[in-house]
């Protein structure tokens, strides 16, 4: 018996994660972005990491196209960022600051620490796209005192001591 997409969506946010944005340019100007939670740490020799994006991701073709992404672990404080890049705008890139990476994916300031990756393996599992990417650099942009944003049960949360 198939199970029931919102039981299984409900049980799932029963899961509490942090949020990132990630980020890409697929070479030809295009930029694309988006808010995840689906995001872990693989491997520490060499050090990969991976994320899962949806088929219907207004940014999947510009992350199918890329060769390198940025991870940016957001802080308290940032779930407006969280939720402009979870959005469907089109204006995204022009409503925050940001760099281009080594990698030509867009930076974005202040966030809790950056990962820069390349994209080393794209792997299409359901209705999702996994990509694993090599951290090529990892950088703390704020001071060791921020906490990071959570996510549980449908909302943002804060971490207790």
């Amino acid at each position: 018996m198939p199970v029931d997409p919102n039981e299984f969506k409900a049980a799932l946010s029963r899961w509490g994660s942090g949020v990132c944005v990630i980020t890409a340019s697929d070479g030809e100007g295009r930029l694309g972005g988006l808010t995840a939670s689906s995001f872990t740490s693989v491997s520490l020799t060499p050090p990969l990491v991976l994320f899962c994006l949806g088929q219907d991701s207004t940014s999947y073709g510009v992350f199918e196209r890329a060769g390198s992404f940025v991870v940016h672990i957001l802080a308290t404080g940032q779930e407006r960022l969280s939720d402009l890049f979870a959005s469907k705008s089109d204006d995204k890139f022009e409503r925050v600051d940001y760099r281009a990476g080594a990698g030509g994916a867009p930076i974005l300031s202040g966030c809790l620490a950056v990962l820069e990756c390349a994209a080393r393996q794209k792997i299409t599992v359901g209705d999702h796209l996994i990509l694993v990417g090599e951290v090529q650099s990892a950088l703390s942009e704020t001071s060791g005192e921020a906490d990071p944003l959570w996510y549980y049960g449908g909302g943002y949360r804060r971490l207790a001591d």
